[in-house]
């Protein structure tokens, strides 16, 4: 589960911003000042770093500044302020992508996810998956456990390619649902009726579980 930073000297939009981050399972640690969010940044190694322009302390640029020096986290920096050169002095800085205040949650959400794609999810997947006795030929839409070839409909066949890629990894089901779908909600339950059915299928050439439920979350590959 991504863990996210959120710099906000406004409690009331460092809440809002929260409480959409944990609704759509992402893990969210607040900062209120410019050396509190350099600290905790340090500290926690956060996958993305949502930052105020405006902070006590230490201002969004400077916090910025330090952070692109030491690690290549994702930023997105806030600010109140709509004129062009606050945003172009952001992204020269080294923040990966910007939004103004007062913020839609709903479009918040949708930058975190689309950036934490950008930089770390849009590595290239192997063509052919290996563990334990599974095979998946992503290229050929192939899958196989100690040979004998598995019948996938084309959400399992891509929900065990999500899983099998990232063995011992929690993915929450917002996050396979956006990988299936292109759209995320807390209220679509179909991911789990096709885990559901590819765990019968696993399970009919397996004498063991492959998929985990992390209860209240999403799911994770067991790698043996």
């Amino acid at each position: 589960m991504s863990l996210i930073l959120v710099v906000d000297d406004e409690p009331k939009a460092a809440r809002l911003a929260r409480d959409f981050l944990d609704k759509n399972g992402y893990r969210v640690v607040l900062a209120g000042d410019g050396p509190s969010a350099l600290l905790i940044a340090r500290r926690d190694k956060p996958d993305l770093v949502i930052l105020d322009l405006m902070l006590p302390g230490i201002d969004g640029r400077e916090v910025c500044r330090r952070l692109r020096q030491e690690s290549d986290v994702p930023i997105i920096m806030l600010t109140a302020l709509s004129e062009e050169i606050d945003q172009v002095t952001g992204l020269e800085i080294g923040a990966d992508d910007y939004i103004t205040k007062p913020f839609s949650p709903r479009a918040l959400v949708a930058r975190v996810r689309a950036l934490l794609r950008r930089t770390r999810g849009e590595v290239r997947a192997p063509a052919i998956i290996r563990t334990g006795g599974l095979e998946i030929d992503v290229e050929k839409y192939v899958v196989t456990y100690n040979g004998s070839p598995l019948r996938l409909t084309p959400n399992e066949f891509k929900l065990l390619q999500l899983l099998a890629a990232r063995p011992g990894q929690t993915l929450t089901r917002e996050q396979l649902l956006d990988d299936l779908h292109g759209v995320a909600s807390t209220q679509d339950r179909s991911v789990d009726s096709h885990v559901k059915n590819l765990r019968k299928k696993l399970e009919a050439v397996a004498n063991h579980p492959m998929i985990e439920t992390i209860y209240g979350i999403g799911y994770r590959y067991r790698e043996l």
